[in-house]
């Protein structure tokens, strides 16, 4: 029996994203960090839902081998994917697919996927599993503003090479969950929360 979260139970975050830790920390969600590790390469012919289905799973493995299997407290590791022509869009390698991840993305919309995953960290037993689709159009960018942005470095270290945040005025529409771009669903996290009794 996992206890309510609580300062002296916190939620354990799978994640060294500082973009998920504002979002539980303004959420009210007591939280503690413990980094998992998972491979993010997306192997040959794997679809976006069994690609974060195996990534979320490696994490929490990751995770629970860190905290140890005697934990009685909940975990939650999440991972965000972009999508564009079937294709997904993983951290840029450098400056130059950086710039390609945005042209390719400029003048279209595409799909930012998001699944967390809550689990038990003493069995290791799933209590909610849950993908959240945002549709996202940029507007038409040239190849200077593209370039411009890549160099911020904003956007190295996040999925199709940008940040919502720092890319807004590339920003057109919004379809779905907006925290869940930023890299959780801040809606559908404490739903699942509040309905397994660990918050709220």
């Amino acid at each position: 029996m996992i206890a309510h979260l609580s300062e002296s139970s916190p939620l354990i975050l799978g994640s060294g994203s500082p973009r998920r830790r504002d979002i539980l920390t303004a959420a009210g969600v007591p939280f503690v960090v413990v980094v998992g590790d998972a491979d993010e390469d997306v192997h040959p012919g794997e679809g976006v839902e069994p690609y974060l289905n195996r990534v979320t799973l490696a994490k929490l493995a990751s995770v629970r081998a860190r905290v140890g299997t005697g934990d009685p407290r909940a975990i939650l590791v999440a991972d965000t994917s972009v999508v564009i022509d079937g294709a997904i869009l993983g951290k840029p390698a450098d400056a130059e697919e950086g710039f390609a991840m945005i042209a390719r993305l400029r003048g279209r919309t595409h799909e930012v996927h998001t699944r967390f995953v809550i689990a038990e960290a003493a069995t290791g037993a799933v209590l909610h599993a849950e993908t959240v689709t945002t549709r996202m159009t940029f507007r038409a960018i040239d190849d200077v503003e593209a370039r411009a942005y890549v160099a911020t470095g904003h956007g190295r270290d996040k999925a199709g090479g940008y940040g919502v945040q720092g890319a807004a005025t590339f920003v057109k529409r919004v379809e779905g969950s907006y925290s869940s771009v930023v890299g959780l669903p801040a809606c559908e996290v404490v739903l699942a929360l509040r309905a397994l009794g660990l918050f709220g």
